[in-house]
């Protein structure tokens, strides 16, 4: 009789489990938001579109992209960092993510905490780009007009303590000239602004440069990568002429802490999957960026280390969120 009863007991927690097990739905059942902390236009917003079209036909769900500009990054950070961790919230992260841990002296987050990554996406230089009728042609010019022209030249970038930002100031830095700090809300305003003429040079990121250096409306004076970038073949380092300037722009996917491992796994698998695309790698390319597959952790690791890398240049540059 007892071991009837632990038969039927046993048989019944089996078709309970198995009851909750078909209760729920394969991840994802249903559309994911990925989080974009910029304006449509820029870099950050173009990678996510790119990405979130191939996610969207792997994971046979719509990834719909939501742009929450605005507080240095931090508005759509914070967002990302308490939303509900069931995987169906993820962000693009950013260089802004690292630089921000310095660069504000009270955030009402810690990235590296409230967050869990996915996987590296792509690392991209940023472009040293200057009006189309701005005087100096060569990075060695233009050092010099900025010497000869102290506080004259407007330094546009896409928001205070984003690497487009940064890349300037560690040039302002090693270079020995000055240049006025004019932020805006995202780089797709900065750009149109550059086009125009109302300020003199850009440290974008090529992603969303590109086309307007392809196009003539702007022009390259330099790559802030060590060595030129196959994209852009014709534009020297700015390396070449200020030693030892490097500063790049890298970008990924983290979800909030307390997401599933079940789930991290799944979005990893697929981000590498597509990063191994032939379209996408080439799609990539063409805009200067390399992608950077591998494990969560292998993102993670690169996100501590620009953080610390940025944390100095913040420090030496004086930069503040300004």
């Amino acid at each position: 009789m007892r071991l009837l009863r632990t038969i039927v007991s046993g048989a019944l927690l089996l078709c309970s489990a198995l009851a909750v097990s078909a209760a729920e739905p394969e991840y994802p059942s249903k559309p994911i938001k990925w989080v974009v902390a910029y304006p449509p236009g820029g870099t950050t917003d173009l990678l996510a579109r790119l990405m979130g079209q191939n996610l969207s036909q792997r994971l046979n769900q719509q990834v719909v992209i939501e742009n929450k500009p605005g507080g240095g990054n931090n508005i759509g950070t914070e967002f990302a960092a308490k939303s509900p961790p069931d995987g169906y919230t993820i962000f693009l992260v950013n260089p802004a993510n690292a630089i921000n841990a310095t660069l504000y002296p009270k955030l009402n987050f810690n990235f590296l905490e409230d967050m869990a990554p996915v996987a590296g996406i792509v690392r991209v230089p940023n472009v040293m780009t200057v009006t189309k009728n701005f005087p100096a042609k060569t990075v060695a010019e233009f050092i010099e007009y900025g010497k000869k022209n102290p506080d004259k030249i407007n330094m546009a970038s896409s928001g205070a303590g984003t690497s487009v930002h940064l890349s300037g100031e560690l040039f302002k830095s090693m270079a020995g000239i000055n240049m006025k700090h004019v932020p805006y809300k995202g780089a797709g305003p900065a750009t149109t602004d550059l086009i125009g003429g109302q300020v003199d040079v850009l440290f974008d990121n090529m992603p969303s440069i590109i086309s307007h250096i392809r196009a003539g409306t702007v022009r390259a004076l330099g790559v802030t990568s060590a060595q030129r970038s196959p994209a852009l073949p014709d534009v020297p380092a700015v390396g070449d002429t200020v030693p030892g300037y490097e500063a790049s722009a890298w970008f990924g996917v983290a979800v909030p802490k307390g997401t599933p491992p079940a789930v991290i796994a799944r979005l990893n698998k697929e981000v590498n999957a597509a990063l191994a695309d032939p379209v996408m790698k080439a799609k990539l390319a063409d805009l200067g960026g390399v992608p950077i597959a591998g494990t969560p952790e292998d993102f993670w690791k690169l996100h501590r280390m620009e953080t610390e890398k940025w944390a100095k240049v913040v420090k030496a540059s004086g930069a503040t969120a300004e």
